[in-house]
């Protein structure tokens, strides 16, 4: 009976009151491979806390990030045509759009939201690179020109978040005539003479990049951005020559003067509360709220009684 009951029955209890660990706990870094805890990773935005190395994330966590409290409201974007062509490869464009949805948690590539961030009223949109690619769609030139004329309205500052493949195979010629469209609603924000800023995440290129991404005020990019327009294979076959090392990248680019700025994501908000208002000619930033000053008592009789007694005897005393 003991070894039954010392041995046998805890070792059965273990195996069936086991919990499992879950697999997400831990991320590994794809640039210099640490493994990190999901919970510190969250904290830094995604950002590798040895190598600085900046993953995806989502355009709800951008804004829980950006907006002061992390609140935010998000604008209602026109819903286009489903499935326009009626396009089909290997899998037909409403399953790839359910695949997507189901896997982002997301209606589309793009959202769009305003608030405050540090007090400062912003309108902004950020693009998810992994619903479809952040391709460019007939939505996402809604959510934009959506954004601008919601920037417009309110008198507000729009705040871009591009991260692309280009536009969206699936719906052809009507996904890149959302160039030509959204080029017009950042004119809007133009003659509002509102600032338009962009901040280019990895990857922005194609059909985004020669469009509202390069159409900004200032254009800040987060480091080692992949940037551009064609690919560096299909240049390199066009030219017939060796690219420069680094191509195509935030910190190139803006060697070259096609970026304003380079700035790490756990910078960002605090750069862009500076650009803002100061675009926008307001004061400096409202960092923290001090306390009133609490009103002085003023002394009471018998406190001012035993003040003149100290000092009668202090100078009897002399």
């Amino acid at each position: 009976m003991n070894w039954i009951t010392n041995y046998v029955r805890p070792r059965i209890n273990s195996i069936f009151s086991r919990r499992e660990v879950p697999e997400n706990l831990w991320q590994k870094c794809s640039e210099c491979g640490t493994m990190l805890f999901h919970r510190e990773l969250s904290d830094n935005l995604n950002v590798c806390t040895n190598c600085d190395h900046h993953m995806a994330i989502t355009p709800r966590a951008r804004f829980d990030a950006l907006f002061d409290g992390g609140i935010f409201t998000e604008v209602d974007v026109p819903e286009p045509i489903a499935d326009p062509l009626k396009f089909r490869d290997q899998k037909r464009y409403p399953d790839r759009m359910k695949a997507a949805q189901k896997k982002t948690g997301e209606g589309e590539a793009m959202l769009v939201a305003e608030g405050e961030m540090g007090r400062t009223p912003i309108v902004t949109a950020a693009q998810d690179f992994s619903f479809m690619g952040g391709s460019m769609s007939m939505y996402v030139g809604n959510a934009i020109i959506a954004a601008a004329e919601r920037a417009v309205r309110l008198n507000r500052p729009l705040v871009l978040f591009s991260a692309a493949g280009g536009a969206r195979m699936q719906e052809g010629i009507l996904g890149l005539m959302q160039m030509p469209r959204t080029t017009i609603a950042v004119q809007m924000l133009k003659q509002a003479n509102l600032p338009y800023i962009v901040v280019l995440t990895h990857p922005t290129t194609g059909g985004v990049t020669a469009s509202y991404a390069m159409l900004g005020d200032v254009h800040i990019a987060e480091p080692n951005a992949l940037i551009g327009f064609a690919g560096a294979r299909v240049i390199e076959q066009t030219i017939r020559e060796k690219l420069p090392e680094g191509f195509q990248r935030a910190e190139y680019l803006l060697d070259h003067g096609i970026l304003d700025r380079v700035t790490k994501r756990t910078d960002l908000r605090k750069e862009l509360i500076t650009i803002i208002r100061m675009l926008m000619d307001l004061p400096p930033q409202i960092v923290g709220d001090l306390p009133p000053p609490e009103a002085m008592d003023e002394p009471t009789a018998e406190a001012g009684n035993e003040t003149s007694a100290a000092a009668e005897t202090e100078a009897a005393a002399t």
